[in-house]
């Protein structure tokens, strides 16, 4: 049975929050200040998950998606949410987390970082499916809640060059032998080139591989194939071609990747954060300066541009010897990099790293815990940048710096660097 309620607000994921009984439920497609009729798909001991079938009073924050998969597609939860107050909702989703787990509330809220909200994604991992009820190959993302791919030919946050290439990728799956064998296609799109790598678990025909070059050439993308795990990802065709990369134009630098390195999804909005976080950090000649999970130098290289010292720290030897490079390429002798584990930092491990001025930390989700308890109590950088995908584990690392380390929480803030999701990043400063 259906039901009519009140949504009281959004929750982290940009679900409606609504009372049924007093029971807590999520409205997937319902907006706070909205009266919905809902049909609820899921109950839980403490709380329900449903579905909005109805708006019955719209919120005027409410927009059009502009895709025609939307609701059905897994990749996007908040295209009927106007882009202005995505961002908002995205910053209190920051200040909540700070406050509730991290006890600290921000001396300065820094503006929201905003770039494109359409065809940004530069990156992206296509699911693909030979699905004989639909005549052949599927190429897209998952359903939402499901392991079923959408029947889709299109996709509005995709660069407008990847996105035409669904409908022909899905043509070409349905000529090849092995249709069945290819799990995924990831895309990769550089500044001069975009390149496909096709995840095979059987290898192409002759004929298969006849007509990949020729969907190649006449696409003009670059095909990579990965037989099993990621030492195994190599060029297919054509074989000469221009090299991936990204560019900070800020900083006079050309970065060179691989297309299964990570880099950022939404190259005007890393511009934009790289942008920032030099500005807190604030690096000068003479200093020396600690780029912790470095990757291929994406801060790294614009702090050494200062003149400061600065040593990059990454767990893969892989993106640790793509980041030396990068500073060759760029003529940065004031770059080193090295390999280690920051998962496992202790307090003498980090003392004979030798004393930094500052500190710019860029963490996966898991966070920087092991890195924050390891500082030191005396002769602590008196500065630290840290970049964010997960305000939860920024807030707590964030309660250890400011309740047990002697830090302040000078300035935080987001940004949108994946318009249209609830996924939040985030960049704060903290001086001591």
């Amino acid at each position: 049975m259906n039901t009519i309620v009140d949504i009281l607000s959004l929750d982290h994921e940009g679900h409606g929050i609504a009372r049924i009984d007093g029971k807590v439920t999520f409205v997937d497609g319902a907006l706070a200040g909205e009266r919905a009729e809902i049909a609820v798909y899921r109950e839980h001991a403490k709380y329900n998950s449903a579905n909005a079938i109805a708006i019955l009073k719209a919120s005027s924050q409410r927009a059009e998606p502009r895709c025609r998969y939307f609701g059905r597609c897994g990749g996007c939860s908040m295209q009927h949410l106007e882009i202005s107050a995505q961002v908002a909702a995205k910053q209190r989703v920051l200040e909540d987390n700070l406050a509730r787990i991290g006890k600290v509330k921000p001396e300065v809220m820094l503006s929201a970082l905003h770039g494109p909200a359409w065809r940004y994604r530069t990156r992206a991992r296509l699911s693909a499916r030979w699905v004989d009820k639909k005549g052949g190959g599927l190429v897209g993302f998952r359903e939402k809640r499901s392991s079923f791919i959408v029947d889709m030919t299109s996709c509005e946050v995709l660069t407008s060059d990847v996105s035409r290439l669904l409908q022909p990728l899905r043509e070409l799956i349905n000529e090849l032998s092995n249709a069945d064998r290819i799990p995924q296609i990831e895309v990769a799109v550089g500044e001069h080139v975009t390149v496909l790598v096709f995840r095979l678990l059987a290898p192409w025909t002759d004929d298969d591989a006849a007509r990949v070059r020729a969907f190649a050439d006449h696409h003009r993308v670059q095909i990579w194939e990965q037989e099993k795990g990621p030492d195994t990802v190599r060029p297919f065709w054509p074989h000469i071609a221009p090299e991936l990369s990204y560019s900070l134009p800020e900083f006079g630098l050309v970065m060179p990747f691989k297309p299964t390195d990570f880099t950022q999804v939404n190259v005007a909005m890393n511009r934009a954060l790289v942008s920032r976080a030099l500005r807190l950090l604030n690096p000068q000649a003479g200093e020396r300066i600690a780029d912790l999970f470095c990757g291929l130098g994406n801060f790294t290289l614009p702090i050494a541009r200062s003149g400061a010292e600065v040593l990059g720290i990454e767990g893969s030897a892989e993106l640790v010897a793509r980041a030396r490079d990068n500073a060759l390429h760029n003529g940065l002798a004031n770059a080193r990099f090295a390999v280690d584990n920051l998962f496992e930092m202790t307090p003498e491990k980090f003392s004979a790293l030798g004393r930094f001025d500052k500190l710019l930390i860029d963490p996966p989700r898991s966070g920087a815990i092991e890195v924050i308890k390891a500082l030191p109590e005396s002769k602590s950088p008196q500065r630290i940048v840290y970049v964010s995908c997960d305000p939860a584990t920024l807030a707590r690392d964030a309660g250890i710096l400011v309740h047990a380390k002697g830090y302040r929480l000078e300035a935080a803030g987001v940004a949108n660097m994946f318009p249209h999701t609830a996924h939040v990043e985030s960049i704060a400063l903290f001086t001591r």
